[in-house]
């Protein structure tokens, strides 16, 4: 079953191509938890093994579409207001807390702080709510979304490569995949740990 839906989805992606992936990036980017670590790598496998795509193509448009789909969070944020995002954060498991915590993030590192946010995930695709309520420039805003957005993107293509390449993985192999899944946690978890719990909520404090 599991090669028989990755069959499926690499051929939705070649026949879908760069529109397809800046919209599942764009969702990817709002409350919807669809991670870019299963847009992005199975694209760039792709580019590599048929050539109807280049990494350059596939950067680009998942950095388009993440930042369309920030943006859209981002005005949400703005021309709704905090209240209705309090009173109907619990559904996409914003709590209060949380909101005030990214509100805090977003008030101390500013577009610095959207930056860092795109490349981590949980985050990443939830900063444009509080970037929005505490209305930063929408100009800066953008400018750290495509940055933070194209360095991640690249480094998810480099990802779907390098696993390309692991004959072991495409065969299935369960050690190998617990290695790359553990090499995941790890090279994620830690900036997000460092970041989120200790960073954020320490600016929390002092705001």
């Amino acid at each position: 079953m599991f090669k028989a839906f990755i069959a499926w989805y690499l051929g939705a992606i070649e026949a879908g191509g760069y529109p397809l992936i800046a919209a599942l990036m764009a969702i990817e980017s709002s409350i919807v938890p669809l991670p870019s670590e299963v847009v992005i790598p199975p694209a760039a496998h792709l580019a590599v093994t048929t050539g109807r795509m280049s990494l350059t193509g596939i950067v680009l448009a998942g950095t388009v579409g993440s930042w369309l789909g920030a943006s859209l969070m981002y005005a949400a944020a703005r021309f709704l207001g905090r209240p209705l995002l309090v009173r109907f954060g619990g559904f996409v498991l914003l709590s209060e807390a949380r909101l005030a915590q990214a509100e805090a993030w977003s008030r101390e590192f500013g577009p610095y702080g959207v930056f860092a946010a795109r490349l981590l995930p949980v985050v990443r695709h939830l900063v444009g709510i509080p970037a929005g309520i505490v209305r930063l420039s929408y100009g800066w805003f953008s400018v750290a979304t495509l940055a933070g957005s194209a360095i991640w993107s690249a480094v998810l293509c480099w990802v779907g490569v390098a696993a390309g390449n692991d004959a072991a993985l495409l065969q299935g192999d369960l050690k190998r995949l617990s290695l790359w899944l553990a090499g995941g946690v790890v090279a994620l978890g830690l900036p997000y740990w460092f970041l989120v719990h200790r960073v954020l909520q320490r600016a929390a404090r002092r705001a």
